[in-house]
C-alpha cells in the first residue's frame, strides 16, 4: 500500500507539471519513480502517463492545433528513431546525455538573457527537430526537448506551443509503446500500476492547466526555458 501511495504522489507530480508546461513527464517523473520501483516497470508507466496526459491536453487546446505544423516534426521523428536506436546501440549512452544537457542548458541561458536576439527555426527546421527529437528519443528516451526548443523559437502564443508540443507526443508517444510492447516491456504490474494512478495523473493535469490559464504569455516562455534549464541539469545529473 505504502509503494502505491508513493506512486500516486508521483504521478500527480507528474499530471501538474504536465498540465502546466505541457511537457517534462519522462525527465521529472522517472527521476522519482526509479526510487519506488524498478526501472524496466518506471519507463514504460511514464510512456503510458505521458500518452494519458497528453490527450487530456490535446482535447482542451485542440482548437488551436494545426496539422501542418506537426507533421514535418513526425516525418522527421520516423528516420530519426531508427537511427537513435542504432546509436544507442554504438555509443556510450550517457556521452548523449550530457551533451544534451550541456545544449538545453546553455540554450536556456540564451533565451533567457538575450531576448532581443532570440534564436529562430530555419526554413525547413520542422524535420530538422523532429528528426533530433527521434535521434534522442531512441537513443536516450528522451525526445521531447528538441520539439521544446523547436516551438520556442516560433513567434506562436502559448497556446499554439502548448498544442503543437502534444501534437508531436500523442502520435509519437504511441510509437514509443509499440516498440515497448514488442520488447515486453507492458506487463500486468504496469498495467495496474497504471489504472490505480490514472485518476490521480488526471486530477494533477486538471490542476495544472488551472495554472497554466493564470500564466501570462512572456511568463509562460520564461517558465519554458527554466523548466528547459532544470532538464538539462537533471540529464547530466542522471548520466554522471
Amino acid at each position: 500500500m505504502e509503494t502505491y501511495a508513493w506512486i500516486c504522489t508521483v504521478v500527480f507530480i507528474i499530471g501538474l507539471f504536465r498540465g502546466l508546461t505541457g511537457f517534462a513527464a519522462a525527465l521529472i517523473g522517472l527521476p522519482l519513480l526509479v526510487f519506488i520501483i524498478d526501472i524496466k516497470t518506471a519507463v514504460p508507466l511514464v510512456t503510458l502517463f505521458g500518452a494519458s496526459s497528453t490527450t487530456i491536453l490535446l482535447f482542451q487546446l485542440w482548437k488551436h492545433l494545426e496539422w501542418k505544423e506537426v507533421r514535418p516534426l513526425i516525418m522527421g521523428f520516423i528516420p530519426g528513431i531508427l537511427i537513435g536506436v542504432y546509436v544507442l546501440k554504438t555509443v556510450d549512452k550517457s556521452i548523449l546525455q550530457v551533451l544534451l544537457g550541456i545544449i538545453l542548458i546553455f540554450y536556456s541561458i540564451y533565451s533567457l538573457s538575450f531576448k532581443s536576439r532570440k534564436l529562430k527555426a530555419p526554413q525547413g527546421g520542422g524535420y530538422a527537430f523532429g528528426f533530433l527529437a527521434g535521434c534522442l528519443r531512441g537513443a536516450i528516451g528522451a525526445g521531447g526537448p528538441a520539439i521544446i526548443i523547436y516551438t520556442s523559437m516560433q513567434p506562436w502564443n502559448k497556446d499554439k506551443i502548448k498544442v503543437t508540443i502534444q501534437g508531436f507526443f500523442i502520435i509519437s508517444v504511441p510509437m514509443t509503446l509499440i516498440v515497448q510492447a514488442g520488447a515486453g516491456l507492458i506487463t500486468l504490474t504496469v498495467l495496474k500500476y497504471f489504472l490505480i494512478a490514472l485518476p490521480v495523473l488526471a486530477l494533477g493535469t486538471f490542476a495544472g492547466s488551472y495554472l497554466y490559464g493564470l500564466v501570462k504569455e512572456e511568463s509562460y516562455k520564461k517558465l519554458i526555458f527554466i523548466f528547459l534549464a532544470i532538464l538539462g541539469s537533471v540529464t547530466i545529473y542522471k548520466a554522471l
